[in-house]
């Protein structure tokens, strides 16, 4: 998975504190989608997870 980061002021006009949470919990969502998508296709291999507690 590749990661980018970018600034979260830009060379222009200063953005305002909702517009950079709006942002950062875009990136947060993107890297969760991407985060669940790669655990789905590992769960998928026949492998199960086991819970605490539980007999495997």
């Amino acid at each position: 998975m590749s990661e980018e980061f970018l600034p979260l002021q830009g060379a222009g006009q200063p953005r305002g504190l909702l517009q950079q949470m709006e942002e950062l919990m875009a990136a947060l969502n993107a890297n969760l989608s991407a985060l669940d998508a790669d655990l789905q296709s590992a769960g998928s291999g026949g492998r199960g997870v086991v819970e605490e507690g539980e007999v495997g």
